[in-house]
């Protein structure tokens, strides 16, 4: 009998590699973004990369210097944006635990909402049931339901069996 993997280890090798192309050593940025920044913003707005400073240099308590995170933001939310960037900066840095984020710089274009259109993909029973034992020992309520709903859609959208 196969064991269960854990979710990130089937996100990690599905789209790591893409991510670290742009700077981020997580994938799990987008996947919180909503939970970040609030539903409403991340409507019209999206991490595209993390650029690091060129030279490594750390802070007095050891980590790495802040980052500057790429947003492509549409047309007048990037206002809106602009001003939230402090509190956006804030979160993402309690979301990791340590301050990543030192500035936010945005470039305008369209986000790509295609995905968030779609009704939810149809999956093979025995492998939505993979999802829901991998997560259901979750406790948080909140973080269940986001691993799980994340796990259907790398199911979803892997390769058949």
């Amino acid at each position: 009998m196969a064991r269960v993997k854990p979710l990130a280890e089937l996100l990690e090798a599905c789209i790591g590699p893409a991510f670290a192309a742009q700077g981020f050593a997580s994938t799990d940025i987008l996947a919180a973004w909503p939970d970040i920044v609030g539903p409403r913003l991340a409507r019209h707005c999206q991490p595209s990369r993390l650029e690091w400073p060129r030279r490594r240099r750390k802070d007095e308590d050891g980590r790495p210097e802040s980052g500057t995170l790429v947003v492509r933001v549409e047309g007048v939310f990037a206002i809106e944006l602009q001003h939230l960037a402090p509190v956006v900066i804030e979160r993402i840095n309690a979301h990791y635990g340590w301050a990543c984020i030192g500035k936010i710089v945005m470039q305008q274009g369209r986000i790509d909402r295609g995905a968030r259109r779609h009704a939810a993909p149809s999956i093979d029973p025995a492998r939505r049931g993979e999802v829901a034992l991998a997560v259901s020992q979750i406790g948080d309520e909140g973080l269940r339901d986001a691993l799980d709903r994340l796990g259907t859609a790398v199911v979803a959208a892997g390769p058949k069996r």
